[in-house]
């Protein structure tokens, strides 16, 4: 496991990516801006990858971003999202050790909680695997759905 790196392009990335939902080519040039953007970014995006050694392809990704609080002394929360193992891959708890790596980061940089987004589905497999309190319900605004309700 180590950080995404500016030529995972390459690797599969995005591929890995669609096992979540839509992570359509964009190319090699848009990718990699989007990777400098993130990275300019001090201290707020945390992108992890896991990388075959027989194939050098991404094989498991996942990232966490730091939300600056008012609260809680100036606090700041990690968001865990986008954890995704390819299909060949899963049950072998990839994902769950991707998890296991954000968290400890997000812990190391000072977070007062962490939060784990997932689907309903993944967020009964991610209870079995690792112990976590759900506390809340979240609910998603898709502005493309939105659109369509509101005009």
């Amino acid at each position: 496991m180590r950080p995404l790196a500016s030529t995972d392009y390459e690797r599969g990335h995005l591929t890995v990516l669609s096992v979540l939902t839509q992570a359509p080519d964009v190319g090699a040039e848009a990718w990699a801006a989007q990777f400098h953007a993130m990275r300019g970014e001090p201290a707020t995006y945390y992108m992890l990858v896991v990388v075959s050694r027989e194939t050098d392809q991404i094989v498991g990704a996942g990232g966490v971003f730091l939300e600056r609080k008012f609260l809680r002394g100036l606090g700041r929360v990690g968001h865990i999202e986008d954890i995704a193992v390819a299909r060949e891959m899963q049950g072998k708890k990839l994902g769950l050790r991707i998890i296991q790596a954000l968290t400890h980061i997000s812990e190391t940089v000072g977070c007062y909680k962490t939060i784990l987004n997932c689907t309903d589905a993944n967020a009964r497999a991610s209870l079995r695997l690792c112990p976590r309190q759900p506390v809340s319900l979240t609910l998603f605004l898709f502005l493309s759905v939105l659109r369509k309700v509101w005009l």
